[in-house]
Formats: C-alpha cells, structure tokens, sequence
C-alpha cells in the first residue's frame, strides 16, 4: 500500500486522511476531466468500504490492486 501512498497524499488536498467527493472534482479539473459533484460522489460511495462517505489509503490501495 506504501506505493499507492504518494497517490493517496496528492489527492488529499485538506490531509484529513480521506478523500471526499470535493477533492475528486478539483483532482479532475486538474487532469482536464472535469467530472460532476455528483459523478465524484458516485466514485467515492463505489470504493467507500466502511461507510463514512470518503475514501481512505486502504479503501484506495484496495481499489488500485484489484
């Protein structure tokens, strides 16, 4: 998981140790794929494991090695 920690860091603009909806957006209008709040919402609740409507390291190395 220590790979995708790099990753999971650049994402996590607040570093509150979770990626909310919000950060996805801004991380998609940085890539030049704007996406909808609802469309990163959507992204977020796929990968969300344990429910807290954000995306920790391990829910994100989970999804990344799948």
């Amino acid at each position: 998981m220590d790979d995708y920690k790099i990753t999971f860091d650049l994402i996590d603009t607040d570093k509150d140790g979770r990626i909310s909806a919000e950060e996805l957006v801004r991380l998609m209008e940085v890539l030049g794929r704007p996406i909808t709040l609802d469309a990163a919402q959507a992204g977020v609740d796929r990968l969300d494991r344990d429910g807290d409507g954000r995306i920790d390291a391990e829910e994100l190395g989970a999804f990344l090695t799948a």
